[in-house]
């Protein structure tokens, strides 16, 4: 259940209704406020105050007109540069981008700041009275003068306007900011690398044996990827059964109906009526998200980098700063313990929950190994990786995470000879042979 709020609240930041929605209400309440403030008492305050010029009702009433047309026309316009700037960025970065760029607080705080402004206006100007209008459901002022200038509300609508300008400033030079390709990678690299520390926490050296899972299997009732796993809740339910539970998916795979989720270990003697509960741990949904998936974020930048070396756009400078991220994350993960343990790590007995551990070799041929039929048609993307693969393995203590490195520098070769020829290929031998020798230094 946790899990389904958790993805809930993920759809939710991905969207452009929920700030707006909030700062709408927040405005509504905010200009009941200050009007009732107005009302005992804070409107004569003000109007004594020498550098504040109060507002007649006719100025009010056109004050508030102008910023509540030119804050939702401002609005429309905002909304528009906003489709058409993520419109771009999809089509020309990859489809995955979509949700990085619904998720971009800048565009989703610009929209709600506008739409905000323009019903906080609204709303007080609901409350402004003329001389010759009348209190209609107050009978006890009724056939008096109703005249009112909720003077504090209008400071705080020029205050809001003005907030509205430099947010409007602000958008103006974020969107060009964020559709630009070294801040798209910078974004995806950066979450990556945060992502790898907050999941592997220990730089302890060592290989990871990926069991197969076995035992009774607890399958998947619905169509869908696997958004996110309550590991938390699943080690309670393998606890409370006095039972063991492998995965048998990731975060981010398709599954179906009959497809395993879990597998009770064969061990235990357990009946079925732990199946729905597990089932209520993994939350599916029509798309991948990168909350829990560490892979949703490499094939990112695969993706960007493949796209960038296509034919039809040949940008290899594009593709080299996808390779630098890339290598950046790859020795994040070199240096880490890539084990993930729940329960007491001492006691195998204890350890009632088992993840399909994804090892040293299974991440490089995820980043390196799918870019290689690319980057092998580059020759300076193939030389810049080489030095990139070299550097990934800097302060990495694991001859088995070495020699995995030098083995996809053997492979970028062996795909470069097949699709490079001439001084291109001479080159990238040279940058090869270099390789070699750094790595056996």
């Amino acid at each position: 259940m946790w899990g389904r709020v958790k993805a809930a609240w993920q759809a939710v930041n991905a969207s452009y209704w929920f700030y707006p929605a909030l700062f709408a209400l927040t405005a509504v309440l905010l200009a009941s406020l200050t009007i009732h403030l107005d009302r005992i008492g804070w409107s004569e305050r003000l109007s004594t105050v020498e550098w504040i010029q109060p507002a007649r009702p006719a100025g009010a009433t056109n004050m508030l007109t102008v910023i509540a047309g030119s804050m939702i026309g401002v609005a429309s316009t905002v909304f528009s540069i906003t489709i058409a700037a993520v419109a771009y960025a999809s089509g020309n970065y990859g489809p995955r981008l979509l949700t990085n760029f619904m998720e971009d607080r800048g565009n989703q705080f610009s929209l709600a700041t506008f739409i905000g402004t323009f019903v906080y206006a609204l709303t007080v100007l609901r409350a402004v009275r003329t001389g010759e209008e009348r209190v209609l459901l107050d009978l006890s002022v009724a056939g008096e003068s109703a005249a009112f200038v909720p003077q504090l509300s209008l400071l705080t609508a020029y205050i809001l306007m003005a907030a509205s300008i430099a947010v409007l400033v602000f958008f103006l030079n974020h969107i060009p900011a964020s559709i630009r390709i070294n801040s798209v990678l910078k974004g995806i690299g950066q979450r990556l690398i945060d992502d790898i520390k907050q999941l592997f926490p220990e730089k302890v050296m060592g290989a990871t044996d990926s069991e197969v899972p076995y035992g009774r299997p607890v399958d998947s009732d619905t169509v869908g990827y696997v958004q996110r796993i309550d590991f938390d809740r699943l080690e309670r339910i393998a606890t409370e059964a006095n039972g063991h539970i492998k995965l048998g998916v990731r975060t981010g795979e398709f599954v179906h109906p009959h497809v395993p989720l879990a597998y009770w270990a064969e061990d235990d003697e357990l009946d079925e009526r732990h199946d729905e509960s597990i089932r209520a741990c993994f939350t599916l949904g029509g798309m991948r998200t990168p909350a829990q998936d560490l892979h949703f974020l490499i094939d990112e930048l695969v993706e960007i980098g493949l796209r960038a070396l296509s034919p039809g756009i040949n940008d290899p400078f594009t593709a080299i700063t996808t390779i630098h991220w890339l290598g950046s994350a790859t020795a994040e993960l070199a240096r880490r313990d890539l084990t993930r343990k729940f329960g007491d790590a001492d006691n195998a007995d204890e350890d009632r929950l088992i993840l399909l551990d994804d090892d040293f070799d299974h991440y490089v041929a995820r980043g390196f190994g799918a870019m290689r039929s690319a980057v092998a048609t580059s020759p300076t993307a193939a030389r810049v990786t080489y030095d990139v693969i070299y550097n990934a393995g800097i302060g990495c203590n694991d001859i088995s995470r070495l020699q995995t490195l030098r083995r996809e520098g053997e492979r970028l070769y062996q795909q470069a000879e097949l699709e490079l020829s001439g001084p291109a290929l001479e080159d990238v031998q040279a940058r090869y042979q270099s390789f070699l020798k750094r790595f056996e230094a």
